[in-house]
């Protein structure tokens, strides 16, 4: 599955990926709330709830080691458009910021495997 990722275009590639994040946290026990959730701040790839936890994950693909690795690719500016875009999607759902409980993960493929990072960065949402 991660191999054809690698064979795909971008945009194919970014999709199937995503789609494979989504199928992996699901059989890891998470509920699929949102996909490809877009603001004015920025896009979150995949909206989940396990437990009583909202879940936002950012799904990234590396292709070529020479970039960086994929994780790094998850740059400060990365997160606070993040971050911004959460805080919409809980007020646009009228959900209290403060009695929700979130967490910022991010499942990356940069190699024969899928890397889940659950809380990848700190952010007070």
């Amino acid at each position: 599955m991660v191999r054809g990722l690698i064979a795909a275009t971008a945009t194919s590639a970014g999709a199937e990926a995503e789609h494979a994040a989504a199928d992996f946290l699901k059989q890891q026990g998470l509920i699929l709330l949102e996909q490809n959730f877009r603001s004015r701040y920025g896009e979150i790839d995949l909206i989940f709830r396990h437990g009583k936890t909202l879940v936002f994950v950012e799904v990234r693909l590396r292709r070529n080691p020479h970039f960086g690795n994929a994780a790094e690719s998850i740059t400060f500016s990365k997160q606070r458009k993040l971050v911004r875009t959460a805080q919409f999607f809980l007020t646009d759902r009228g959900m209290n910021r403060q009695a929700c409980a979130c967490r910022f993960d991010a499942v990356l493929f940069g190699g024969p495997d899928i890397e889940w990072i659950q809380n990848a960065f700190d952010a007070c949402v």
